[in-house]
């Protein structure tokens, strides 16, 4: 079954610890922290300082999403707010195999994610490097939107993928955007680990059965 991560884009800014102490209590599995600097994508959210004022009142599982260009600069200063996982866009950085690095050697988990058109074939050559893919399923920088089909296909030829390469146990695979209960099982079929969740869980007055819907 996969884990369910809601994604904090989705909650109610005016009161984020209380958000988060709600979610932890309905049974999230982890909370999907997206980052986004204007520039790689439209939006503007919110920076590790507020991970780091987030960061004791919750003992979930902290996965930021870095929608940002040159996020090299950024690592350290996430891994010290409490970040657990750091996930890096490929379109996003020169040098993959060196960021992933260096978000290893900050202590954290390393994660890249891969826009819809971005093919595969990209981290053919930095697999080793990574503890978790993120599969767009919806062009970043917006919440509330549909799920690409397609993406979610690339999602399950992903797996597919990691278990010919006997590397399923080692890499999980994510994905985000357009995750609600119509798509969230045919996601789970294909073999993805984790579901973001945004307005599927945030949007319901219940989150608690909002998540078992996503997982059921």
């Amino acid at each position: 079954m996969s884990q369910i991560y809601p994604s904090l884009l989705s909650a109610d800014f005016s009161k984020l610890r209380e958000e988060i102490e709600a979610i932890e209590k309905a049974g999230a599995d982890g909370l999907h922290l997206d980052i986004m600097d204007g520039h790689f994508v439209p939006n503007i959210t919110f920076g590790a300082p507020v991970v780091a004022k987030l960061r004791p009142h919750t003992k979930l599982f902290f996965d930021c999403h870095l929608m940002v260009s040159e996020p090299d600069h950024l690592i350290e200063s996430f891994a010290l707010a409490g970040a657990q996982c750091i996930t890096i866009h490929q379109e996003a950085t020169k040098h993959l195999h060196r960021s992933l690095q260096r978000i290893r050697d900050a202590g954290c988990k390393a994660g890249v994610a891969l826009n819809p058109a971005t093919p595969l074939e990209t981290l053919e050559h930095v697999l080793d490097d990574l503890d978790l893919i993120l599969c767009m399923t919806v062009n970043p920088g917006f919440g509330g939107q549909k799920l690409i089909p397609a993406a979610l296909r690339k999602a399950g030829n992903l797996v597919d993928l990691l278990k010919q390469a006997g590397l399923k146990d080692k890499i999980l695979v994510q994905i985000d955007g357009g995750v609600d209960a119509r798509t969230a099982p045919e996601a789970s079929r294909l073999g993805v680990d984790i579901l973001v969740a945004g307005n599927a869980v945030f949007g319901e007055k219940d989150y608690a059965v909002a998540m078992r819907a996503l997982r059921s």
